[in-house]
């Protein structure tokens, strides 16, 4: 009796262990569910299902996980999934702001009254400057008409 109670259980067992779902059919149940995530795969073996392939985001990433855990048979999930790295967006410069002639020629006149000998003409958004003037006041005399942004500063000064 003890062999025949021995041999039912055994069988009783096998029965168990055979009549869960099969690896394919775990797979295919997870290829359903997962069909909204394109470029993720999933294999399935022996009840470890792992997941492969590019996501989104991290978001994706976990979601396809959490997908797959829910599915009846899988024992555990190894998930592989990689995130794509975003495309860098070249930014493009910012387009040169040149001032209206008549603008520049009430500014340009302002910046060079500080400076005794000089005197300056605007023509299409060019500045011509014309005159004398010393080496220690050139670079902020350039410099500041070149902050008032005219297409281009001719230096026709004469260094005292």
């Amino acid at each position: 009796m003890k062999i025949k109670s021995i041999l039912l259980g055994m069988s009783f067992a096998f029965l168990l262990v055979a009549c869960g779902p099969k690896d394919a059919d775990i797979e295919k149940e997870i290829d359903a569910k997962i069909s909204g995530l394109p470029g993720v795969d999933v294999t399935v073996v022996k009840g470890v299902a792992t997941i492969s392939g590019t996501c989104q985001d991290d978001s994706v990433k976990q979601n396809a996980e959490s997908i797959v855990k829910g599915v009846k048979g899988v024992r555990s999930v190894v998930n592989n999934c990689e995130i794509i790295a975003p495309e860098p967006v070249a930014a493009e410069p910012a387009p040169v702001e040149i001032n209206p002639d008549t603008v520049l020629t009430t500014s340009v006149n302002e910046v060079v009254k500080a400076y005794n000998g000089v005197s300056a003409t605007v023509a299409n958004g060019v500045v011509t400057l014309t005159g004398e003037i010393k080496r220690s006041q050139l670079a902020p005399l350039i410099q500041s008409v070149q902050e008032l942004k005219p297409k281009k500063v001719e230096n026709k000064l004469t260094i005292k």
